[in-house]
């Protein structure tokens, strides 16, 4: 895992891709919508390894 990123098969990817591609087009950014599956890849990997993960993201649009 590189950056505590997990290694997703062909099936997870294509389920990460969907779920960005919905929540785009619910007006989420791209940008915004990966970083939102991804922090959801890495907090289910977490829990499956049985780890807490404890992830700040900042808000800078106010």
């Amino acid at each position: 895992m590189l950056n505590n990123t997990p290694t997703l098969n062909h099936e997870e990817q294509q389920i990460a891709a969907d779920r960005i591609h919905d929540l785009m087009a619910k007006g989420l950014s791209s940008g915004e919508a990966i970083m939102l599956v991804a922090h959801e890849i890495r907090e289910a990997d977490a829990k499956k390894r049985g780890v807490q993960e404890v992830v700040e993201i900042e808000d800078d649009e106010e």
